[in-house]
């Protein structure tokens, strides 16, 4: 009798602290401050600096909300360039021979369009089409985190968003990317959470893969509901 209770009592705990990916999901929408806030984002500029092999760079991210986006890294005097609007996207990057804009395609234009949305592929899910599914919690490092998920509709990849389960702020999200031809799992930490017109932004975006930092972004300044000229996303 005394083995059966606390097998139930052991099943009835966990019962209680179980989570669904929708409410999570919810969980950490709210914290953010609400996928209905930011839907009412109309345009938003970010500037900072990306840091790549140990050199800082200034860079410019300018957003129309779900329908375009431009990214700007000053390099030494030569610019990359990103661009996605309205359903096609193009890029300069003289670092790697793309001297002209040259049109971009597959997962990188699907990299592109998620860039032009303020809301992640995890809060607006729903309205994407994607796929998402509660994986369980886990310990990373001293955070207990609920592990979600999510099947992009547009590619099929698989994203892992990691979310901390005492603030249901996103600390992590793992995913592979073709990198010079060669597909490797890349990490992003997410740091630095702070509030701008009550929607929550990470500040600092940190990205590794095989344990070794790709690059990191700090923005300095997030500027929303500004104008902004449609004509910088022509190619």
């Amino acid at each position: 009798m005394k083995k059966l209770l606390v097998v139930l009592l052991s099943f009835a705990f966990i019962s209680a602290n179980a989570q669904t990916a929708d409410e999570v999901i919810q969980k950490y929408s709210a914290a953010m401050g609400g996928l209905e806030a930011f839907n009412k984002i109309s345009s938003a500029k970010m500037t900072g600096t990306v840091t790549a092999q140990g050199n800082d760079f200034p860079v410019t991210l300018q957003i129309i909300a779900g329908k375009a986006m431009r990214t700007d890294v000053d390099i030494m005097g030569q610019a990359i360039v990103n661009v996605y609007n309205n359903g096609t996207g193009w890029k300069i990057n003289p670092f790697a021979g793309v001297t002209v804009a040259t049109d971009v395609t597959g997962t990188e234009l699907t990299d592109f369009k998620a860039q032009s949305s303020l809301s992640n592929h995890l809060m607006d899910y729903k309205n994407r089409g994607h796929k998402v599914e509660y994986a369980g919690q886990e310990k990373m490092e001293n955070l207990n985190v609920y592990k979600i998920e999510l099947t992009n509709k547009d590619d099929g990849k698989l994203i892992t968003y990691y979310i901390n389960a005492a603030d249901y702020m996103l600390v992590k999200s793992v995913m592979k990317r073709d990198i010079q031809g060669t597909e490797v799992e890349v990490e992003t930490f997410y740091s630095d959470i702070k509030d701008i017109n009550g929607v929550k932004f990470a500040m600092v975006r940190t990205q590794t893969a095989n344990g070794n930092q790709l690059q990191s972004i700090k923005l300095d300044k997030i500027e929303l509901n500004v104008p902004i000229d449609a004509n910088i996303f022509n190619k």
